[in-house]
């Protein structure tokens, strides 16, 4: 099924960095709201802060989000210092696979971690690339109606 990710996993810190290593992984491409940051928030934790730097000394590392309010856009880029590609348009692969070449990243070489199937798991296989599904970063404080939503969309992933 083109919506099943590689992995299923509880969260960004459930991620085996080793296992990917030896996969030939060598960029790690991230959604952003709900994936690494309290969505809309513009704010890294300390937790995710000191994770990514341990994810960068083995893995290059970007943001890739449909999100596309520029005044949003240089709240993140002025407290992220990876690459970052906004209205990436996913799950259409066009705007990624440009990304990815001025990179000199191979698809292949690459997965794409995100929270939503429809979005971010779909991208990421259009791409060519292996993919992880994460429950959101700020799944225990989301509002109900967000959870149910959530749930509904991963019917359709088999685990």
């Amino acid at each position: 099924m083109f919506l099943r990710p590689d992995y299923n996993l509880e969260s960004i810190y459930s991620i085996n960095l080793d296992e990917l290593k030896n996969q030939g992984i060598k960029a790690i491409l991230f959604d952003l709201d709900s994936t690494i940051m309290a969505s809309k928030s513009a704010r890294y934790t300390d937790e995710t802060l000191d994770w990514l730097d341990k994810v960068r000394k083995d893995f290059f590392v970007a943001v890739i989000s449909n999100n596309n309010n520029p005044e949003y856009i240089k709240k993140v880029e002025a407290v992220s210092d990876f690459p970052t590609l906004f209205d990436a348009k996913k799950p259409r692969a066009a705007i990624g696979l440009k990304f990815l070449k001025e990179h000199s990243i191979k698809p292949e070489q690459a997965v794409m971690v995100g929270d939503r199937p429809l979005t971010d798991v779909w991208f990421g296989k259009r791409l060519g690339c292996k993919t992880i599904l994460v429950d959101s970063i700020t799944a225990k404080t989301e509002k109900k109606i967000v959870r149910f939503v959530r749930k509904l969309e991963r019917l359709c992933v088999k685990h």
